[in-house]
């Protein structure tokens, strides 16, 4: 039986994904396989976890329903919590694979999980590498990568000038039953990575499971059914509440979801009811992602240093003691404290909450940004390396803004929580839990 192997990261979708697609057309038995990395649940050097419990949780949401999904098409998964530099080649024995397709990483720690994989291969070995987490595709840029521009919206402009959004995976055949693995490892529970079983919050705004079957029927329900994809624009900024934002991006994070999916049904959804600033505006968001995945890709390992990719020197200061006023929402500021709480206790926290805090940890505390990159690695659901360390970068003066602005905190407060009710909603109920 000519085998395949898929290795997953972040791409657990079955929908519209290169490694199914391609491998299904051309293997009789694919064998998904997916490993919690060692690395990824060390303590940093600041004193923290990498990766905290609300992600976990999430992936392991998403794992079951991609799991259960891919049975239905005969595909079997191997999920591990030993790196897949270890994993993949015993199983590529085992199984008497012939050919390995995995979506392409670039930063550093992915780079070398990659490299390891690859390299305890033999030279006899198919290895199919492939980019399949962007809007606009490598290939169909109109620059290379090395000139990416310093200005977002000069990189908007050429690529929707110049580019073409590609077409989503047709649905791969479904594979003989036959090709089922009797027997495949068990996904871990929370309690195996030292975190104890928790109740989602009452309060939080992202009630949502993990996995394509949740994802697409959030798409479902914010574009078709509830048509509140019309009015994006005008509730994007909000911060109560589960529809004031789209809420996709920790499904586009793990890869539940691809960025071509939701561009697409934005397409249909401009043809069947209607085109305006608000379809427009989810699909700029769309880009500013792709945006910072192409930064990174162009600049390496200086997206994460201190400096920057601007390579700037300002005097930052790591004083444990600080750091923790802010994870604890104990700042001079109540509508920092607000969003930190909401972070602390949920994993999710809005788009303008995260500017703010950002803002006030880098331009008002004078802490080095990295950490509070960090801090937001291990807490949010929606993690993503390149959106994440990108837009701290961005708001700490060493990255992508050419205007290194200083967020007013009370002045956006007054502007995006006018009545109190989003302090209120966190700062109170914190006195009383």
């Amino acid at each position: 039986m000519k085998t395949a192997l898929v290795w997953l990261r972040n791409d657990l979708r079955f929908q519209d994904q290169n490694s199914f697609f391609k491998a299904c057309q051309d293997f009789d038995r694919v064998v998904a396989y997916f490993s919690f990395e060692p690395k990824d649940y060390v303590d940093l050097v600041w004193g923290f976890q990498k990766t905290g419990k609300f992600r976990t949780h999430f992936l392991l949401e998403t794992l079951h329903s991609l799991k259960a999904e891919l049975l239905e098409k005969n595909i079997s998964l191997i999920v591990e919590t030993r790196s897949a530099a270890e994993g993949i080649p015993l199983w590529m024995e085992e199984l008497k694979a012939s050919a390995l397709f995995f979506q392409e990483e670039w930063t550093k720690e992915e780079k070398e999980i990659s490299n390891a994989v690859c390299n305890r291969l033999s030279d006899s070995m198919d290895i199919h590498s492939h980019y399949d987490q962007f809007l606009f595709h490598p290939e169909d840029i109109p620059m290379e990568i090395e000139q990416i521009p310093q200005v977002f919206t000069a990189f908007r402009k050429k690529c929707k000038k110049y580019s073409k959004i590609r077409s989503c995976f047709a649905q791969p055949k479904v594979l003989d039953k036959l090709s089922l693995l009797e027997e495949t490892p068990g996904i871990p529970l929370l309690e195996d990575f030292g975190f104890s079983p928790f109740e989602q919050h009452s309060h939080s705004v992202f009630p949502f499971k993990g996995g394509s079957l949740s994802a697409l029927e959030h798409l479902q329900n914010y574009f078709w059914n509830t048509k509140r994809l019309s009015y994006y624009k005008q509730t994007r900024n909000g911060l109560v509440g589960t529809h004031y934002s789209s809420k996709f991006s920790p499904w586009l994070a793990n890869g539940s979801l691809s960025a071509r999916m939701i561009y697409w049904e934005v397409m249909r959804y401009e043809k069947e009811v209607e085109k305006n600033e608000s379809t427009y505006w989810l699909i700029f968001e769309l880009i500013w992602r792709d945006y910072f995945k192409y930064i990174s890709l162009k600049h390496g390992q200086s997206f994460f240093h201190l400096g920057g990719i601007l390579k700037k020197e300002y005097s930052w200061n790591s004083k444990p003691e600080l750091f923790l006023k802010w994870v604890e929402g104990k700042t001079a500021e109540p509508f920092v404290n607000a969003n930190m709480i909401e972070l602390k206790k949920t994993g999710f926290m809005s788009n303008r909450g995260r500017q703010n805090v950002a803002s006030y940890f880098a331009k008002n505390m004078l802490m080095d940004w990295r950490m509070g990159a960090a801090y937001f690695e291990q807490q949010l659901i929606d993690y993503d390396v390149h959106s994440n360390w990108g837009n701290w970068m961005y708001v700490a003066g060493v990255g992508n803004d050419p205007r290194d602005r200083k967020f007013n905190i009370k002045l956006q407060a007054e502007r995006y929580d006018p009545k109190g009710q989003y302090q209120k909603l966190w700062l109170q109920n914190t006195l009383f839990e």
